[in-house]
């Protein structure tokens, strides 16, 4: 027997006015047309100030407020940043001081340093290991290996290894290498490779030893400089899985050792959102205080936008006239009523 059901009675419903309701979003929070001629900080604050838009301006906020205040900014990024034309704006923002250090796998090496040598990279994958050619290029492999040996002779981290050796080289392109770049402006990259991920790993001229120790020491280096990041941003962009899982031991390395890193921001830029980067760079390390955030987009598009809304937003604090204690804001501060939308290696 069918089981008979009451029909509901919808006369009885309660209601309530629509004005007494909590509501996250209002018409204040909606954005707003932008005129011809506009800056890129107009356009910024003529985002709604909701969701995406919201963690945007956030981020930003962060950062400009790291770098005003001489925090650290930690830059991290996978190799498809390099690929999709990036290390200009990631150079520029080095010269300008938006960057206090640089953190990177180890794919991101042979992609800058290809570029500097000879103004292109990234190959087609298929078709050369079909032919059992992939990743046998001579001279990437041989300068990058004989980069690592040398280095690990004189001490060196591998990221200031190959960005000697780059901004002493004569390539034609060494002035957009984010290596070189930061070798010459001594600012601190860290490269973390894993052994057997990347080309020149297969090359007879490849020390393991080397790989190994080069590596490790920009392990060590970069938990001395999370053990800074208080008050400060890290930023990741595109690496799925090493940074993510580096930087959470550098973390937990420093925290062990008693430094205090609680209240900070962190970034997490990727097409998707997954596992690794929502829960090692957003959601784990900032538990004490602190805050993370999630952008979603294409790199090409989200960190040039990024970069020229830190620009902007410091210089118009800078600019700003210094008020009284008694009636300062915390600097971007802005209501979240949306709230925040939380949380590819190459």
């Amino acid at each position: 027997m069918p089981r008979r059901t009451t029909r509901i009675d919808r006369s009885r419903v309660r209601t309530q006015p629509a004005r007494r309701r909590a509501s996250k979003v209002r018409t204040k929070d909606e954005a707003r047309p932008l005129p011809p001629g506009s800056s890129v900080a107009e356009l910024l604050d003529s985002l709604p100030d909701l969701l995406g838009a919201a963690d945007l301006n956030a981020a930003i906020d962060a950062w400009a407020r790291a770098w005003q205040r001489d925090r650290l900014v930690l830059f991290g990024f996978g190799a498809h940043l390099i690929k999709v034309g990036l290390a200009p704006i990631v150079v520029d923002l080095m010269e300008r001081g938006a960057i206090s250090a640089l953190m990177m796998n180890g794919a991101g090496c042979v992609h800058d340093l290809e570029l500097a040598m000879m103004g292109r990279t990234s190959e087609d994958v298929g078709p050369a290991l079909d032919e059992g050619r992939f990743g046998m290029a001579k001279e990437t492999a041989e300068r990058l290996n004989a980069a690592i040996a040398r280095g690990r002779d004189d001490g060196l981290g591998m990221g200031a290894a190959i960005g000697r050796e780059i901004a002493g080289s004569k390539d034609r392109h060494v002035g957009r290498s984010v290596l070189a770049n930061a070798w010459r402006l001594g600012i601190p990259v860290t490269v973390h490779a894993a052994i057997g991920t990347d080309v020149h790993h297969m090359h007879p001229s490849a020390d393991g030893a080397a790989i190994g120790e080069t590596s490790y020491r920009d392990f060590e280096q970069l938990a001395s400089l999370v053990a800074d990041l208080e008050g400060g941003v890290m930023l990741n962009v595109g690496s799925a899985v090493i940074l993510p899982e580096v930087f959470l031991k550098a973390l937990a390395l420093a925290r062990n050792l008693g430094h205090r890193v609680e209240r900070f921001t962190t970034v997490n830029c990727d097409f998707v959102r997954q596992y690794r980067p929502e829960t090692n760079v957003v959601d784990r390390p900032t538990r004490l205080g602190g805050r993370g955030l999630s952008l979603v987009g294409q790199h090409e598009i989200l960190i040039p936008l990024l970069a020229a809304g830190a620009i902007e937003r410091k210089a118009k604090a800078e600019a700003r006239p210094k008020r009284s204690r008694a009636t300062r804001r915390t600097p971007g501060a802005r209501r979240r009523p949306g709230g925040g939308q939380g949380g590819g290696e190459s």
